[in-house]
């Protein structure tokens, strides 16, 4: 991307672990009026995107208890899963962490619930949280 078109990192999305998005949907949309955004599944996850400003709320619960969601909430309870960066170059940005020596749970790009390249960092590598990167 040259230069000139370069948006920089910004929030994308923060992705919400719910035991069911029928408890929390009503409070989002009909509360805080955040509209729907059109979202696929994704991972074994049902996902719910919500508008909020120029990023996403993704409400996201499992289809299935041995699915990553799943295993998040079994052990976690519901509660913020991951925040989502998007990046000017995904591949550059991934190169930058392997060349700091970073954890990578993606060890390249794949296709996201938003039919965006995506990739995963490890927690162990980000104090803790997980992270996910995509590109504009």
């Amino acid at each position: 991307m040259p230069s000139s078109e370069r948006r920089g990192t910004r929030i994308a999305h923060v992705g919400i672990a719910v035991r069911s998005i029928g408890d929390l949907l009503p409070f989002c949309r009909d509360i805080l009026a955040l509209p729907e955004a059109d979202l696929d599944d994704s991972d074994g996850a049902r996902i719910v995107g919500l508008v909020a400003g120029d990023s996403l709320v993704e409400l996201l619960e499992a289809e299935r208890p041995d699915t990553p969601i799943g295993r998040f909430v079994e052990r976690r309870g519901p509660g913020i899963h991951h925040i989502c960066f998007s990046v000017d170059d995904l591949d550059a940005t991934l190169d930058r962490c392997r060349a700091a020596g970073l954890r990578l749970i993606d060890g390249g790009p794949r296709i996201g619930a938003e039919g965006k390249r995506i990739a995963f960092l490890h927690p162990s590598a980000t104090g803790g949280i997980l992270i996910e990167l995509s590109e504009y």
